[in-house]
């Protein structure tokens, strides 16, 4: 199996600190690798870390790229059927079930795809660039508004390119870039609305007589290490609804729809508001909380009861539907209505998700050739060099900016930025007012109960930063 030479290394690691100096705006990473698959011992070494259901995708999106050599979860079963799939590819990996024991063990990797629950992404990626890696995380990358600050800092300390999986800015046929450039481009208006609408937090309990919970304690699967599943999050008994796909309905482990959906649409509205620099500082709204009561899962985040005295059921917001004003004047609706993002102005509306985009701006433009020009090249700069050609953009994107040491399309900044929206409303959910977020002091204006919901402890053994 071939690996990386150290002559290699030595090249991204100074092509990656090169790039971390350029700056935080999505540059043009040339398409090193677009023409064809490289022989192996000129492919990027990759390990997968967290490899059960969406993990896996972007595992495998990264091995289409790259040689994979390593995989790792906490659960034995995931870690082993991931093997299983690579090795019908020809790939013979190497398992772990501590992602610790995978850094420690594979000096030579280099890319490390995460694809854990959402409480483990920022200690992972930074250890991870402490250990020399290019990290590509799935969304949301945090849990908390303090852990952005966090993987920002950790970002330029090491380095190393970052790649946010929100995959929407690279991907489904350009329409979310087109929606971008039309807003960017004046045709809407100058003073810009969006709504971004993810539906609600839909439960997969098999129980129909109680859909969100309190759940019953029941016990370990085999082959899972809960406690290392649990990781900084709070010690609990084990619970089937805590893993898999639900793991997004409980606050200590995500944020619930308003970050997991909310995430996509929003960092796409970002995209086309907030310019350059622009932050969420202001949110309002109300949601509905099923299984706990509101108050008590803030009493919880606030640390004034602890974990097992909270009901065993999902604890974030269900339905919701908060405004959030950005510094530049505009605003994003984060709302649990149908799958869209909706983006006007004075001048006119466009409505885009996965599948299509419209709007009569969309129809007028398919009529002006020289606008529809004027689009594409807007276009190319919004997404900083040629426009991605394939169902693997974004990993491609990452993959490109990894050699060259330019920044990915998705980088740290912007994704901190935008899920940053999405923190700040589960916040005006939570305490249930009208909350004013300061950026620079990093605090809320006056709201000691809303500054206490910035960020979370750590168990010990597993602080991050």
């Amino acid at each position: 199996m071939a690996r990386t030479t150290s002559s290699r290394r030595s090249f991204l690691q100074n092509s990656a600190v090169a790039g971390a100096a350029i700056g935080s705006a999505p540059l043009f990473a040339p398409r090193l690798m677009a023409k064809g698959r490289p022989s192996a011992s000129d492919r990027l070494t990759v390990a997968a870390i967290g490899v059960g259901g969406r993990g896996s995708d972007i595992a495998n999106q990264a091995a289409a790229l790259g040689q994979m050599v390593a995989c790792c979860d906490c659960h034995a079963g995931n870690a082993e059927r991931f093997a299983a799939a690579r090795a019908e590819q020809g790939e013979q990996l190497r398992i772990y079930n501590d992602y610790r024991e995978l850094l420690a063990a594979e000096p030579d990797v280099d890319v490390v795809t995460i694809g854990t629950p959402d409480h483990w992404h920022v200690k992972i990626a930074i250890d991870a660039m402490a250990a020399g890696k290019h990290v590509y995380c799935e969304k949301p990358l945090t849990l908390t508004i303090r852990e952005g600050e966090l993987i920002e800092q950790a970002v330029e300390k090491y380095g190393r390119v970052f790649q946010v999986g929100t995959q929407q800015r690279s991907e489904f046929d350009r329409r979310f870039i087109k929606a971008v450039a039309i807003a960017r481009s004046g045709r809407l208006g100058e003073k810009l609305e969006a709504v971004s609408s993810v539906g609600t937090a839909a439960s997969r309990s098999p129980d129909p007589d109680k859909p969100f919970g309190p759940f019953p304690v029941s016990p370990v699967p085999q082959g899972l290490d809960w406690d290392l599943w649990l990781g900084p999050a709070p010690q609990v008994d084990f619970v089937s609804e805590r893993i898999g796909w639900n793991f997004r309905w409980w606050f200590e482990y995500s944020g619930g729809q308003v970050t997991d959906w909310g995430v996509h649409h929003t960092d796409i509205a970002f995209w086309a508001l907030a310019g350059d620099d622009g932050q969420a500082v202001q949110a309002q709204g109300a949601g509905e909380f099923m299984a706990v009561d509101r108050e008590q899962v803030l009493d919880f985040l606030l640390g004034k009861i602890p974990a097992k005295e909270l009901p065993a059921g999902y604890n974030v917001a269900h339905s919701y539907d908060v405004d959030v004003r950005l510094s530049t004047g505009n605003t994003i609706k984060i709302v649990s209505g149908p799958n869209e993002l909706l983006i006007g102005g004075e001048l006119g509306r466009i409505r885009v998700n996965r599948g299509s985009l419209t709007g009569k701006p969309v129809e007028d433009l398919e009529k002006d050739p020289k606008g529809q020009a004027e689009i594409e090249e807007l276009m190319e700069k919004v997404y900083g060099g040629p426009l991605p050609e394939s169902r693997l953009g974004h990993m491609q994107n990452f993959f490109d900016a990894v050699t060259s040491g330019r920044q990915p399309v998705a980088n740290v900044r912007d994704h901190v930025r935008a899920v940053n929206a999405c923190h700040l409303a589960n916040i005006a959910l939570l305490v249930n007012r009208p909350v004013t977020y300061d950026p620079q002091a990093k605090r809320f204006v006056g709201d000691e109960q809303a500054d206490g919901l910035l960020g979370r402890p750590s168990r010990a053994g597993y602080e991050v930063g």
